[in-house]
C-alpha cells in the first residue's frame, strides 16, 4: 500500500517563492522515478519536472526552467519542488507522481500566485 501526500501550497505574490513537499510511505522511495505535474482550470495536466530514482538526472518543462528545482531525499521518502520567481501563470493544483506499478498520484496541493 502506497501513500502520496503533497503539501506546501498556498497563496503567494508574483515573484515570490514556495516549496512543495511530497511525502510517501509504503514503498522504497529511492527505487522509483518521480515527478511534479500541475493542472490549471480548463487545462490538461502537464509535466513540470521529473527526477530519476537516485536523483542524478532532472528534467524541466520550458516554462519553469531556471525558476523551479526538483529534488528528493530518499532517506526521508520525500520529494520537493522549490518554486522561485513565481508568476500568475504558475497558478494550478500541483500533483506528485511516483512511477511505481505504473503511475501513482497524490491528492494535489493548490498554488495560487496573485497580486
Amino acid at each position: 500500500q502506497v501513500q502520496i501526500v503533497e503539501s506546501g501550497g498556498g497563496v503567494v505574490q508574483p515573484g515570490g517563492s514556495l516549496r512543495l513537499s511530497c511525502a510517501t510511505s509504503g514503498i522504497i522511495f529511492g527505487l522509483y522515478h518521480m515527478g511534479w505535474y500541475r493542472q490549471a482550470p480548463g487545462k490538461e495536466r502537464e509535466m513540470v519536472a521529473t527526477i530519476t530514482a537516485s536523483g542524478d538526472t532532472t528534467k524541466y518543462t520550458d516554462f519553469v526552467k531556471g525558476r523551479f528545482a526538483i529534488s528528493r531525499n530518499n532517506a526521508k521518502r520525500t520529494a520537493y519542488l522549490q518554486m522561485n520567481s513565481l508568476k500568475s501563470e504558475d497558478t494550478a493544483v500541483y500533483y506528485c507522481n511516483v512511477r511505481y506499478r505504473g503511475d501513482q498520484w497524490g491528492q494535489g496541493t493548490q498554488v495560487t500566485v496573485s497580486s
